[in-house]
């Protein structure tokens, strides 16, 4: 295993045939009873979609959101691993960060969880560790239908909890829990990995597969946050990397984006994307390039 973190979204479940996510996004509506009343358009952010979806279905037919995420959970673990998985897994990162419900990633559904705490709706701690390979379910799970993390409501108290670990420090009854904020415990030298959160301040990410469009609003907080350390220079040291893969073809379009991404520090690399598996074979073949050379250089500092 290396030292490598990847973050990585939905897009490479696009290569397996079935359930897409716009296919997933109609099953919603219908199963909402709202197909004739809501208007999907590409200006509505999604979390406020989902919202105008569910809240409409709860006029309609008093939907239970219960229900609906078990629903959705059922659809998402229907989408079936591909070769690109398996090439990710091939890589044998350290840690995966994902915002997938389903376990495509690691191949195989786990049989138990390793989070430090047991969340039933937000993913401050969702860890599932197999073959030494540590996934970071950041967005919750299809075994939690609850925790799947869609709707702005959602979105809002998930990034409540990621700023209390981050900067106010936390209140877990949980003693293992650090209760120091992690500004204050990378200041004091005391970096653990309970969280995901804690890599973004740490280690190199490369993230892959996830549009990271302006809804993961909670991603661009983190983002912006460690940027603002990271560039301050008064409070602590924020010394890795964080990597954003991008298809050729998205680049005139995402141009804004990319503006944003570069002002938060994350270098932008892209690749042709045309041939989807293909442009994943390319970013995974640079990944462990870099892998490699960064366990050679640990190897050689060691000796």
């Amino acid at each position: 295993m290396n030292d490598l973190v990847l973050l990585v979204g939905n897009d490479i479940n696009n290569i397996s045939a079935g359930q897409s996510w716009k296919d997933l996004l109609q099953d919603i509506i219908a199963y909402c009873h709202t197909t004739d009343c809501i208007k999907v358009d590409d200006r509505k952010p999604f979390s406020l979609l989902y919202e105008e979806i569910f809240l409409t279905g709860i006029k309609k037919q008093r939907i239970n959101e219960k229900d609906l995420k078990a629903f959705i959970a059922a659809k998402t673990a229907e989408i079936r691993p591909n070769e690109v998985h398996t090439a990710i897994r091939e890589l044998r990162p350290a840690h995966i960060l994902t915002t997938n419900y389903e376990f495509t990633l690691e191949g195989r559904t786990p049989e138990h969880s390793n989070s430090l705490i047991k969340e039933r709706f937000y993913s401050i701690f969702r860890k599932y560790t197999l073959d030494g390979i540590h996934y970071w379910h950041i967005h919750g799970d299809c075994l939690n239908p609850m925790s799947i993390n869609l709707g702005f409501e959602h979105y809002g108290g998930q990034l409540q909890l990621m700023r209390n670990y981050v900067v106010s420090g936390t209140v877990y009854a949980n003693n293992e829990v650090p209760k120091a904020s992690l500004i204050r415990r990378i200041h004091n030298g005391e970096v653990y990995f309970h969280s995901w959160i804690d890599l973004f301040f740490t280690k190199d990410i490369h993230i892959l597969g996830l549009s990271l469009d302006f809804t993961e609003t909670d991603l661009w907080w983190l983002l912006t946050y460690r940027a603002r350390q990271q560039f301050n220079y008064r409070n602590i040291s924020v010394p890795n990397n964080i990597y954003y893969y991008i298809p050729d073809e998205y680049t005139l379009s995402s141009q804004l984006k990319i503006d944003l991404l570069k002002a938060n520090g994350v270098t932008v690399i892209s690749f042709p994307g045309k041939d989807k598996t293909a442009y994943y074979q390319q970013i995974i073949a640079q990944i462990g390039q870099l892998g490699y050379r960064n366990n050679l250089c640990i190897k050689q500092t060691q000796m």
